[in-house]
């Protein structure tokens, strides 16, 4: 018969080898914080969908949040912060401004913690990996089309979200240096930042259109801003060609009316889900590439429809 002392002794035993085998369980849950760039664009409701199969498919528990406004760098720091502090085995950063997180991210690479960005890089080396469109090659598809569309002549201008994120950056670049190098008689005469917000951008379409009338086209070169370059075409009744960046109800609908020409759709299913799938990579021990490429496509009312652009257009 086993004496109290034994008993206890046993009993401790079951305890600590449950507890073991809890921790264990629990191990194979990996606990993600994806902070985004905002929330108020559908494009990244998309973005969370992504992540969200990924997390069921890997059995993850993910956590999906952003600023109110892709202006407010301030408060994605505020959030990453509030990430950190809670110790996630993992950490998916989608950069408001491409600099600024480098202190918080380092914190979190010092910690053991991974780091995958998604679709806006950081100017550094401590992402493992980055799930994002190639913007540059993106937006120089979207000259390729606005020149066509316009007889490769004339002028054109840009509103754009901002010059700090990569995406930002790279968008402006890919449009204004293709120009440049392919077509010698389109001038870019405007290129202005509105906040990717759509009131922003239509009253600075509104100003470029008055300050030139002889004007061809707009690249808006996100939803916001594609949105708001079509509506201050609209407002001002000008016959400008808009080539837009995403997808969403409303850019569809003026494609579908003709207000937009078209416009370059990413992935952004996609990339919430290979952000999920690296994060779980990494956290696995796996050996990642630099940069997952999610894909791009141009889309505009005579594809709309077919299978392969209807798989990466989202509402």
């Amino acid at each position: 018969m086993l004496n109290r002392r034994t008993l206890l002794g046993a009993l401790s035993a079951v305890a600590m080898l449950a507890a073991s085998n809890g921790a264990a369980f629990a191990q194979d849950t990996y606990d993600i914080a994806l902070i985004s760039k905002g929330f108020q664009h559908q494009f990244w409701q998309a973005v969370k969908a992504g992540a969200d199969k990924a997390a069921a498919e890997f059995g993850a528990n993910v956590t999906f949040e952003g600023p109110e406004s892709e202006t407010q760098v301030d408060r994605q720091m505020d959030m990453l912060a509030a990430a950190l502090s809670r110790q996630p085995d993992a950490i998916g950063f989608a950069a408001l401004d491409s600099q600024a997180a480098v202190p918080l991210l380092q914190q979190a690479s010092d910690a053991g913690i991974p780091i995958i960005a998604f679709d806006s890089g950081v100017d550094s080396d401590i992402p493992l990996s980055t799930a994002t469109t190639d913007n540059v090659a993106a937006a120089a598809l979207a000259a390729d089309k606005m020149a066509e569309l316009i007889g490769s002549e004339g002028k054109v201008a840009v509103v754009a979200h901002d010059q700090t994120s990569r995406t930002g950056i790279d968008r402006v670049d890919g449009f204004v240096n293709r120009i440049k190098e392919a077509y010698p008689n389109i001038e870019v005469v405007s290129v202005q930042y509105g906040g990717g917000d759509q009131l922003q951008s239509t009253e600075i379409t509104k100003s470029i259109l008055l300050a030139n009338p002889d004007l061809k086209g707009i690249f808006g070169a996100n939803e916001g801003s594609a949105i708001g370059v079509a509506n201050g075409k609209t407002e001002l009744g000008s016959q400008i060609v808009v080539i837009g960046f995403d997808s969403g109800a409303a850019q569809k609908g003026m494609i579908t009316s003709g207000v937009m020409a078209g416009a370059i759709t990413q992935n952004p299913v996609g990339i919430g889900y290979e952000t999920v799938k690296a994060a779980i990579g990494a956290l696995k021990g796996e050996t990642l590439p630099k940069v997952i490429d999610t894909g791009f496509y141009y889309y505009d009312a005579s594809n709309m429809a077919d299978p392969e652009i209807a798989a990466v257009l989202y509402d």
